[in-house]
């Protein structure tokens, strides 16, 4: 066997805002596995100022895997504290294990013939543009909405989700936020009760990660459900784990595969979840269509409820051409198509 990585950078079609900031490219890295003529590959896409892992680090752990790629394989340990590396790695060898046509997890999903119902995402920007984003996807038929929130002014925030209320009843549009870590300990309270009077199906990370007891209270409190993100970044073993889900409480959990240490680690994430009666649902986390297909796949196989949240694929003007379609409010393959790198990815 023998491994190679490429580094490609994203071009985002319009900056994407979130309260961390404004992102305008996205560097990932592709992982590629070879062996008796068969090619696997995976997508390793850290982001600065959230991944734990920086970019350094990740390069240097790729040129590791790269000089004898069947070590980390039988030793997967190797990588848990690199969750960016292990998801590409993870996926490369799943896609390799079935004959490298980025077919992972074989299913009616990846035979076209079922869908994953997903949430139609909002990014922050002005009024007027969040306002004529939610009337796209409205009109594109999703009934789950999930709004950036922490961006602009929380006043404003409260007009545009008053707005969607006026025009939509919580039966038929179902809004999710995500906050990023935006409020304060003290002024979360507050801002989740004018919230739950917009009957908010959920909140992602209302306040910033590592203040374990005030998210505890937070979670413990709120008149909104809360689901924790950022708040799993870094925690791998499953004693710890156990100590955040009992410590914090929270009503849900959302996993992403690159941020909370790739399909193993998501696993782990989800049976302690589902020992506490607390809920999940996957997202992915501005991959390509690369990172975006293994995630889906691997969601629909996890057999998950509800909206999932795996509609990035869409946000840059450079992806790599893939089978993944939107319908309606659902993510499909088109078992026609096939992933494809442009003719000259491979040339230096």
């Amino acid at each position: 066997m023998i491994a190679f990585f490429k580094k490609y950078e994203l071009q985002f079609k319009r900056p994407a805002k979130t309260s961390r900031g404004e992102y305008k490219v996205r560097p990932v890295w592709f992982l590629f596995l070879k062996e008796n003529g068969k090619t696997g590959v995976g997508e390793c896409a850290p982001l600065p100022g959230l991944s734990s892992e920086t970019p350094a680090q990740v390069e240097q752990l790729l040129n590791e895997i790269c000089s004898d790629p069947e070590i980390f394989i039988r030793q997967p340990e190797l990588t848990r504290e690199v969750s960016s590396v292990r998801f590409a790695l993870e996926s490369a060898w799943q896609d390799l294990q079935n004959g490298g046509r980025q077919l992972l997890f074989p299913s009616d999903f990846t035979e076209g013939k079922k869908g994953i119902p997903i949430n139609g995402l909002i990014w922050m920007g002005e009024a007027d543009f969040m306002l004529q984003q939610i009337q796209e996807k409205t009109e594109a038929g999703f009934s789950c909405i999930k709004l950036k929130i922490g961006g602009i002014n929380f006043e404003k925030e409260i007009e545009i989700l008053e707005n969607i209320r006026e025009k939509y009843a919580s039966g038929q549009i179902t809004l999710r936020l995500d906050a990023n870590g935006a409020f304060s300990p003290e002024e979360a309270p507050e801002k989740l009760h004018r919230l739950a009077l917009l009957q908010i199906h959920s909140i992602e990370q209302p306040i910033a990660a590592g203040q374990g007891q005030k998210m505890a209270k937070v979670c413990r409190e709120s008149p909104v459900p809360v689901a924790l993100d950022e708040e799993l970044i870094g925690v791998h073993s499953p004693e710890e784990k156990e100590k955040l889900l009992d410590t914090l409480s929270p009503q849900f959990i959302i996993l992403k595969p690159s941020l909370h240490g790739g399909f193993s680690g998501c696993s782990e994430w989800i049976k302690l979840a589902e020992k506490r009666s607390v809920g999940w649902w996957v997202t992915s986390y501005l991959e390509s269509n690369i990172g975006l297909n293994a995630i889906a796949q691997w969601t629909f196989y996890r057999n998950a409820k509800g909206y999932q949240g795996l509609g990035t694929g869409s946000l840059f003007v450079n992806n790599i051409p893939s089978p993944l379609e939107i319908r309606g409010e659902q993510l499909w393959i088109n078992a026609a198509k096939e992933i494809q790198f442009p003719p000259n990815f491979f040339v230096e």
